[in-house]
């Protein structure tokens, strides 16, 4: 899949050799951003076996927007929990490139992400944001996600405990299951 943003910018699936760039912005945020509660920078190592989990035709994806040769940000679906009742639940997030901030990437590539997931099968997608943060609690809101809870001091970095937000989503055309007594 591939789509044009900004006329500048393209939108892709992710292939192995992205996963330098991608854990350059990635890193950015483990060491200056409660974003995520990776407190260490990853290796291309530690994260090679992650980028299995992605593909292009099932739930778990990982999309990454470029311009030109400068990868500026990336989104994915992915397992929500291990077990299998869970298999009809994504976790999503999306990241981007300091520079890319505030640009409309970070809009770009989840609207592309969640067109992606919408038919393969999921029935609700979450995301994790940890507060405050109020850019990405306005970019969820847009795509339809809807606030259902908050963990409160639930992580611990930079010297503070930090809450997390939980959004979830319904894809376009999915109901509520009905239940019976």
């Amino acid at each position: 899949m591939a789509s044009t943003f900004d006329s500048n910018w393209a939108i892709r699936a992710a292939g192995e050799g992205d996963l330098p760039a991608i854990l350059r912005i990635y890193n950015h945020y483990v060491e200056t951003s409660h974003a995520t509660f990776d407190t260490e920078p990853m290796t291309v190592g530690q994260r090679t076996g992650w980028m299995q989990q992605f593909d292009e035709t099932g739930p778990y994806r990982l999309i990454v927007a470029h311009r030109g040769p400068s990868l500026c940000g990336f989104a994915y679906s992915a397992q929500f929990r291990s077990r299998p009742a869970y298999d009809v639940s994504v976790e999503t997030t999306v990241y981007v490139a300091p520079k890319a901030i505030g640009r409309g990437l970070g809009r770009a590539l989840y609207g592309s992400l969640l067109g992606e997931i919408d038919g393969a099968g999921i029935h609700r997608a979450y995301a994790g944001i940890a507060l405050p943060n109020e850019p990405s609690v306005s970019l969820h809101e847009h795509f339809g996600f809807r606030h259902v809870g908050t963990f409160s001091e639930v992580g611990y970095k930079f010297g503070r405990y930090w809450d997390v937000a939980w959004f979830e989503r319904r894809p376009p055309g999915r109901q509520t299951a009905t239940r019976s007594c």
